[in-house]
């Protein structure tokens, strides 16, 4: 869960950088005490400064995305997929990934693994660099018994610099690097598995 929270952070912070100019010509107050709340841990207040900052600009994509991350924190994962939802609908294509990412980690912790992967997927389709998607599909897979496409994600996410997902491969599959790449691309779909026998299952945190 940590892992999880902490990349919707570090995701919203980048996000944020690239916002702040706009944010202070737009004189959008309501985020920005919005956001203050929330790096303090007032979740609650922050959410009422961001609903705000929605009801003045619906369009205000980052007002969505951080409303989300703190319903997520606070467990109210339904309302987080509608937020993130709303990033995908009216988001920028950075956003869009972003948007998928995070709405496929919730479906991970609701345990709707189907669902997360193909979130993580399309995340992946607008940005293939994006490490985290390919790890979380990978435990998105594992979970559903797809211990092929567990293996394939987060062969690519270690190769994209993602240090678990290495660190997990070290230990369980030393020879990764050089193994063959499957003919056919891993199964998503997990209603169709294509079990290892005996690969183990990493921790989702």
């Amino acid at each position: 869960m940590k892992r999880f929270l902490s990349l919707i952070s570090i995701s919203a912070a980048l996000l944020l950088l690239s916002y702040q100019i706009t944010l202070a010509e737009s004189g959008n107050n309501a985020f920005n005490q919005g956001f203050e709340k929330h790096k303090q841990g007032d979740l609650k207040n922050a959410i009422k400064l961001y609903s705000k900052a929605i009801e003045q600009d619906p369009q205000f994509t980052m007002a969505y995305q951080m409303r989300g991350a703190a319903l997520q924190q606070l467990k109210k994962y339904a309302q987080a997929i509608d937020d993130y939802s709303m990033v995908i609908t009216v988001g920028e294509p950075y956003f869009k990934a972003v948007g998928y990412y995070n709405r496929g980690v919730v479906k991970n912790i609701t345990r709707n693994y189907g669902e997360a992967i193909g979130d993580f997927s399309q995340a992946i389709v607008i940005d293939s660099k994006m490490a985290a998607a390919f790890f979380h599909r990978g435990i998105a897979k594992s979970k559903s018994g797809d211990q092929n496409g567990q293996l394939e994600d987060f062969r690519q996410a270690a190769r994209l610099g993602d240090v678990v997902a290495e660190r997990w491969l070290n230990t369980y599959y030393p020879a990764w690097k050089v193994m063959p790449a499957p003919v056919t691309p891993p199964v998503a779909n997990p209603l169709n598995p294509v079990p290892v026998q005996g690969a183990p299952t990493p921790a989702s945190n």
